[in-house]
């Protein structure tokens, strides 16, 4: 909450009108980060970070979508590598997640990216295809077209490596392609699509230049207000 609040502080309303900007507090904070959003009447969106499939049932510890809107959720987190990889989930449960949390009147940020091996191998390409058409099945073009979708390249989280502004661009600009094949010209221009490996002040704008890249999915430098603002604050760097 402090963080929110400071974040506040740190953008002015002159900042806003250029991006959309959204949080995603842990579950226990959700409630609380929203009273301070509505109550300070900080232009900012909320999110979360994980959701269950399930609008009910025996699903100890997991929170339903259902729960998230009435929340007032306008963004959830679907695919995250950290999900993918310390819990299991696969593209056909991720596939699960984005169709209910549609249902439910949110947006998913599906998030797709590839580990070290796959880049080195050259298999970035098959891999992103592979995890997008996987997770969009059976999601209609005007859903698609809802979107965000979040390249998420694993080697470069965490890593000390970073994906160079081209390097991303290649596979955000593969990834309109996807959407394109499946849904046509509109429903490709429709859909943002994220970069979100180790964004951070000092790269945002160069990422930003790129033409098929609308944005960042911010990891660990949104932990820092005033180091997120001037990821938000792009333009001026």
């Amino acid at each position: 909450m402090q963080t929110v609040q400071k974040l506040s502080y740190a953008l002015t309303k002159d900042d806003y009108p250029h991006v959309d900007v959204s949080i995603h507090p842990p579950f226990t904070d959700i409630r609380s980060v929203q009273t301070v959003i509505d109550a300070d009447n900080i232009p900012v969106l909320l999110g979360a970070q994980h959701c269950h499939w399930a609008e009910k049932g025996a699903f100890t510890g997991e929170v339903s979508p259902a729960m998230l809107a009435k929340l007032n959720v306008k963004y959830v987190i679907a695919g995250h590598s950290e999900r993918r990889e310390l819990f299991g989930e696969l593209d056909p449960h991720v596939n699960l997640k984005v169709r209910s949390i549609l249902k439910f009147g949110m947006i998913p940020i599906l998030c797709v990216g590839e580990t070290l091996d796959e880049r080195e191998t050259g298999t970035t390409e098959d891999k992103v295809t592979g995890q997008t058409v996987r997770c969009l099945a059976d999601v209609a073009a005007a859903d698609v077209a809802r979107l965000v979708i979040a390249y998420e390249p694993i080697w470069a989280i965490g890593t000390g490596r970073n994906a160079t502004p081209e390097d991303a661009q290649a596979v955000c600009e593969h990834i309109g392609g996807i959407v394109r094949a499946r849904g046509g010209a509109e429903t490709a221009a429709a859909v943002r699509i994220q970069y979100g490996g180790s964004v951070k002040s000092s790269n945002a704008a160069a990422l930003m230049a790129m033409p098929d890249i609308d944005g960042a999915l911010v990891g660990g430098a949104s932990l820092d207000a005033d180091e997120f603002a001037r990821i938000v604050n792009f333009r001026l760097a």
